[in-house]
């Protein structure tokens, strides 16, 4: 046998301002990326920022302690191939870039915006020509 049900519907009131509301998936693949930011077990490189030699009051330079940043040749072939080209291949090992002429808070948000991350208003009024520089060198 078959079944069938009929089903009729009636608006009884008028609303006052009729909206059609559509559910509309948002797609997780930026959202996915952001989160593979500084991610350490899937990275296959790790930038090694700072390190280098900085000048103090004495004529002696004093090297500074380096950060590092993990990040995927992927992503970086991408979406920044001068970073990308710093790694070179690599194969399975981890490559370790070493970069001394930025600092590692303005590499971090390069970094972050090539991931997909956004640099906020204030970081970007203090920093501008620091961020500006970074992002024309990778």
């Amino acid at each position: 046998g078959t079944l069938t049900i009929e089903v009729r519907m009636r608006l009884t009131t008028e609303p006052k301002s009729f909206v059609s509301h559509q559910f509309i998936p948002e797609n997780p693949l930026c959202t996915n990326i952001l989160k593979m930011f500084i991610d350490e077990e899937s990275a296959d490189v790790v930038f090694e920022v700072g390190g280098g030699r900085q000048a103090k009051r004495t004529r002696k330079k004093a090297k500074t302690s380096s950060v590092n940043f993990h990040a995927h040749r992927l992503i970086l072939k991408k979406c920044a191939p001068e970073l990308a080209d710093m790694c070179g291949s690599g194969g399975d090992n981890m490559t370790a870039v070493p970069i001394t002429d930025v600092k590692p808070d303005i590499f971090r948000h390069v970094l972050y915006y090539v991931y997909g991350g956004k640099v906020s208003d204030e970081e970007l009024k203090a920093n501008a020509k620091d961020l500006i520089d970074a992002a024309d060198k990778f």
